[in-house]
């Protein structure tokens, strides 16, 4: 990904960005959101128990844990600003969480990443941006499992 100044993307057409690399979610992970948020269901935190109970046969990550790897993908890609110290978090649009995603080995996600919109702002580069992370399955097979359009504020230096 070539860098871009909050400029150049005024310019961009909408359309895709970047596909950011796997990456990989192991029970700690889970484990440790689940922690943090205190949503520590045993859907998400019991392998033992949703072995047997759950119709996914093991525990799955919480779909705000997904959801929150956007930023982690929008720097992973170098879709960054390089102008801009830092961005502001303005919002999310049309969540949606599609599929779960079963946690074990052979399941990783990734971020297939574009741009909606990109406009000036009193504060900055205003961008929505669309996020549609998908799974990949021990069968080899992509599914979608979390999108979103995710809203920034990209801060001049």
């Amino acid at each position: 990904m070539t860098a871009r100044t909050t400029s150049d993307y005024l310019t961009l057409a909408p359309g895709p960005l970047a596909v950011s690399a796997w990456m990989d979610v192991d029970q700690t992970r889970v484990d440790a959101f689940a922690e943090v948020t205190r949503h520590t269901h045993w859907l998400h935190t019991d392998p033992a128990r949703a072995a047997t109970e759950s119709p996914y046969g093991g525990t799955v990550a919480h779909g705000f844990l997904v959801l929150s790897f956007i930023n982690h993908a929008i720097d992973s890609c170098g879709l960054r600003p390089t102008d801009s110290p830092y961005a502001l978090n303005y919002g999310a649009d049309r969540v949606r969480f599609l599929a779960p995603m079963p946690i074990g080995t052979g399941f990783r996600v990734r971020d297939r990443i574009s741009l909606i919109e990109a406009s000036a702002h009193a504060k900055g580069l205003f961008t929505r941006t669309g996020h549609m992370f998908e799974i990949e399955r021990t069968d080899g097979n992509h599914v979608a499992c979390v999108s979103a359009e995710y809203l920034s504020i990209w801060v001049p230096a």
